[in-house]
């Protein structure tokens, strides 16, 4: 690996952290389910993807354990924290999201 390749995990590792940073610490009060409408992905989406991520480098890691390094506790003690029950327009947003982008 040269300085290059060094330079860029590096400054997309700094990325991640700031991400992961903002969407716990500075913006907890925006839900999942509204990140799921408006950007098609979430916090557990980012914690599946850091998991997966782990798993390509032959490390072992479960859903809860890739959720509490992203979200920087336990997920249901964030998620009694911070997350609320969708709401009925919520719910509705998020299934035309799904069908106007699906997977």
């Amino acid at each position: 690996m040269n300085e290059t390749d060094h330079d860029t995990i590096a400054i997309e590792a700094a990325a991640f952290r700031r991400l992961r940073q903002h969407l716990m610490q500075d913006r907890p009060e925006v839900q999942n389910i509204d990140l799921m409408i408006l950007a098609g992905f979430c916090r557990n989406c980012l914690a599946d993807w850091y998991r997966e991520a782990a798993e390509s480098r032959g490390i072992v890691m479960t859903r809860d354990e890739a959720r509490e390094a992203v979200y920087g506790q336990p997920f249901a003690q964030w998620k009694a924290q911070h997350q609320s029950e969708a709401t009925p327009q919520q719910l509705a947003a998020f299934e035309a999201a799904q069908r106007a982008h699906p997977r």
